[in-house]
């Protein structure tokens, strides 16, 4: 064998090689590069820890073979809340229990972005700084049907995230969440878009963003941003059968987030405008049945008594097919519409009824805070016109959750009156109305006809698990 042969074998080789070589360097350039992102951004992103008075139950229901001794950490708490402590009753012992969270800062003077679950029924909140320092945070609004909260914090000069837009993102856009998941602070892991406006059971009012992003516990509240280092959503939850992540995480659009943080931090609550009608999906059969080349559409189940859908003349049978000039192609399209215009705007309205297309003009109420009322029932409610108010008696499921016995009453509604002078928010549950402790709606009623004009009386609320006084005042006619 010549020596000419090997040196060509040789030279194949290092083509081949400088080929690879070449092919991985173009494959490298085509992936995402986060770093810059996350020197960039990554400080404003937060850890925040909560603290939760809870109560222990009995040890009776405690397994065999258990030890001791209980470890610290998630796994102590799970078995404390289960079974309380070894060696005691824990019947009614109180305990902190503690859970982990993220969060962002949108203003340099210390307001913070997170979920509604994230803080929810916390008695301390504790935020941490990419920095180290930690700070207690005051709770300035939270919503629970947008899992959405708003925290502040008492420091000047932060880091503060860039806001994008939701509603330009694209599925199949690369995207990078941050976050502390199971502790672990500043964890960043990527993905692609996988879909959006995706529905979630008992999630009528947010249209999320669905991704493929590795979202663990812990990683709840943080932001979600695209390769331009602007938040795009707030991570909410994960799909999972296993309790650990599984290829699905859910997002709070950032568009729908904003519009939820300027409501709580101008009144502490947020408002939503609210149609008045139960409905469901158009299936294949359904649309055949009424003579539609395909499904799509909004059908119209229930309209609720007294509701902007009854005074506006929709009825049962209607196929709402666009809401203020957007198209509704599922019928979870609609909610989330609903939801984000403002309470008493006109509205156009398109819909089916019997084979022709007519357009009606709605003017939308506000939604009620009472589940009762939204599925069609009848809670036991009265308006306090004196106040410009409306309440309505309390379920035993909400005084279970507040705490609450056998007395106050729930505030609904909220207008332009001697209550929201005085402070009143919805949301608040009324105990005592110048020294007198409030019992139902209907005695709150009277209570009210009977208050003395031109005087300021006390008026006892419940507000965050905490009582407070408020000075009320009804003007001399």
């Amino acid at each position: 064998m010549s020596l000419q042969q090997p040196l060509r074998q040789l030279s194949w080789i290092s083509v081949l090689a400088l080929l690879m070589f070449s092919l991985a360097a173009q494959v490298q350039a085509s992936l995402p590069d986060f770093t810059e992102l996350v020197e960039n951004h990554g400080a404003a992103v937060v850890n925040i820890s909560t603290t939760q008075k809870l109560k222990r139950p009995k040890m009776s229901g405690m397994p065999h073979g258990m030890p001791e001794g209980i470890p610290e950490g998630p796994f102590g708490d799970l078995f404390r809340h289960f079974f309380g402590e070894p060696g005691g009753s824990g019947d009614g012992e109180q305990y902190d229990a503690k859970s982990l969270g993220s969060g962002f800062i949108i203003s340099s003077d210390g307001y913070v972005m997170t979920n509604h679950h994230v803080i929810k029924d916390a008695s301390e909140i504790l935020v941490r700084l990419s920095d180290r320092r930690e700070l207690v945070a005051e709770l300035v609004g939270s919503d629970e049907r947008s899992d959405v909260a708003l925290l502040k914090i008492d420091a000047d000069n932060l880091p503060v995230v860039k806001i994008g837009s939701s509603e330009k993102l694209k599925v199949g856009e690369w995207v990078l969440a941050i976050g502390t998941p199971f502790g672990f602070d500043h964890s960043a892991t990527q993905g692609i878009v996988s879909a959006k406006g995706r529905a979630l059971p008992r999630e009528n009012y947010v249209p999320f963003i669905q991704t493929d992003v590795a979202i663990n516990p812990g990683n709840s509240g943080g932001p979600l941003f695209n390769l331009d280092g602007e938040v795009v959503g707030i991570n909410s939850q994960i799909y999972s059968r296993t309790g650990g992540f599984m290829g699905l995480s859910f997002a709070i659009p950032i568009d729908m987030a904003m519009k939820v943080v300027e409501q709580l931090k101008e009144s502490g609550h947020v408002t939503r405008g609210w149609l008045g009608v139960l409905i469901q999906d158009v299936t294949r059969e359904l649309a055949e049945s009424f003579g539609m080349d395909k499904p799509h559409g909004a059908l119209v189940a229930k309209v609720l008594p007294d509701s902007p859908a009854e005074a506006a003349g929709l009825k049962v049978g209607d196929i709402i097919t666009r809401f203020n000039g957007k198209a509704i192609v599922l019928s979870s399209d609609l909610p989330p519409l609903v939801g984000i215009t403002p309470v008493g705007e006109k509205v156009r309205v398109e819909i089916l009824r019997n084979g022709k297309v007519r357009t009606l003009s709605v003017k939308l109420g506000e939604l009620p805070e009472d589940d009762l009322q939204l599925a069609g029932g009848e809670p036991k409610s009265a308006k306090a016109s004196r106040l410009k108010i409306t309440v309505s008696d309390l379920t035993a499921e909400q005084r279970k959750r507040l705490g609450i016995s056998e007395k106050g009453v729930l505030v609904n509604q909220v207008q332009a009156g001697p209550a929201r002078k005085a402070g009143v928010r919805r949301g608040d549950v009324i105990l005592m109305l110048n020294n007198v402790e409030v019992t139902d709606a209907k005695q709150f009623r009277k209570l009210v006809e009977n208050l003395p004009a031109g005087k300021s009386v006390p008026l006892l609320v419940q507000r965050r698990g905490g009582p407070v006084f408020l000075a009320l005042k009804i003007a001399e006619d």
